[in-house]
């Protein structure tokens, strides 16, 4: 197994500085979704996955609306102008920028930066599924680390509800592999990763280790009879291999910054369901002994918002004053691939400035 862990004592330190987030004004309930399943499989949608609802986009939206409204509300809550971003990176899995038409060139983070007046910024587009926005942060840290630039954003606009919508025409029983799209719905986020001041904390750790072995446990396709895609997720395995091989990545992240899973204040899971972040949080207090004084738990109104899920649930509970300076804050990514991602924040000066746009 690879490990990309930042072993090396860099000259400076990267924290975020600030976090935007666009919803689609449309919401759909489980019940409401599982209402037009054509073969009426019977599936207690809520019960079974803690998701009321989740915001779908209207006529007119797209991962790029997405992207561009989260970004600006970012630069909104930021100190920092258009033409302080010296790197924007764009980390969707979707790239729609209309209803049938999605951009792979050029690259749908060179429309984001023209949008957003981010002219200075280099750009380019990452794709590494519901781990892409922490990858995102990855990639920004270490060119901030190294001193080779001093703010950058990353952004992701997901639409990415027509997958459910096609599960729904096409799901029969419980046991569908489909079954995991019908947790889905859309919405963008952004980040503003830029260089701490000296003496302040920021991103203490970060590392991926991707296992390719387990490539095909979540495939995505055309769908032959419908215009939206089809998804098909082996979800107990994927959970399962998750477990068993994020333990080694977690210990070496505590090993390397001489933190334990106990002194983490908020753990912040890829929200795919309540019930898996529940039986995840058990079977790591189980590997360790001890676990995170909180799980985050945010898929009630959202459900499984793909790459911008962790940066969603973290400006809910900004928005709300539940983080405190030095919280020490967890981001866990378990992203098909399989891709498994940890960054660990120490919460400074976001706290205080969040929600205080200018």
């Amino acid at each position: 197994m690879l490990t990309e862990l930042d072993r090396t004592e860099w000259a400076h330190v990267a924290r975020i500085e600030s976090v935007g987030m666009k919803l689609p004004e449309r919401r759909v309930t489980s019940r409401e979704l599982m209402a037009s399943a054509r073969h009426h499989p019977h599936i207690d949608l809520e019960r079974l996955t803690g998701i009321r609802e989740r915001r779908v986009c209207a006529e007119g939206e797209s991962s790029f609306s997405l992207a561009v409204d989260a970004a600006r509300d970012c630069l909104a809550r930021s100190r920092h102008r258009p033409d302080d971003v010296e790197m924007l990176v764009c980390a969707s899995i979707t790239r729609s920028i209309g209803d049938t038409t999605h951009r792979f060139e050029p690259p749908l983070s060179l429309a984001i930066k023209e949008a957003i007046g981010a002219r200075r910024a280099t750009s380019f587009d990452l794709s590494n599924a519901c781990a892409g926005m922490m990858t995102g942060v990855f990639v920004l840290n270490d060119f901030i680390r190294r001193g080779a630039i001093q703010c950058g954003m990353v952004v992701s606009g997901e639409l990415i509800s027509g997958l459910g919508t096609t599960a729904a025409r096409e799901i029969r029983s419980l046991y569908s592999r489909q079954l995991a799209s019908l947790t889905l719905g859309d919405a963008g986020a952004a980040a503003i990763v830029e260089r701490a001041p000296d003496g302040r904390p920021g991103i203490l750790v970060a590392g991926f280790t991707t296992i390719s072995e387990h490539s095909r446990l979540c495939l995505g396709m055309p769908s032959p009879h419908h215009r939206e895609a089809r998804m098909f997720t082996k979800a107990r395995a994927i959970h399962r291999m998750a477990m068993q091989d994020a333990p080694p990545l977690l210990g070496e992240v505590f090993g390397q910054s001489g933190l334990r899973l106990e002194d983490i204040d908020y753990l912040i899971p890829h929200q795919t369901s309540a019930r898996a972040i529940a039986a995840g949080e058990r079977e790591l207090r189980e590997r360790f002994g001890a676990g995170p004084k909180h799980m985050v738990i945010n898929v009630e109104e959202l459900g499984n918002t793909a790459s911008t899920t962790h940066f969603l649930a973290l400006h809910r509970y900004l928005s709300e004053g539940r983080l405190r300076e030095g919280d020490k804050v967890m981001l866990l990514a378990l992203a098909s691939g399989l891709e498994i991602g940890v960054i660990v924040l120490s919460m400074d000066q976001l706290v205080r400035t969040h929600g205080h746009a200018h």
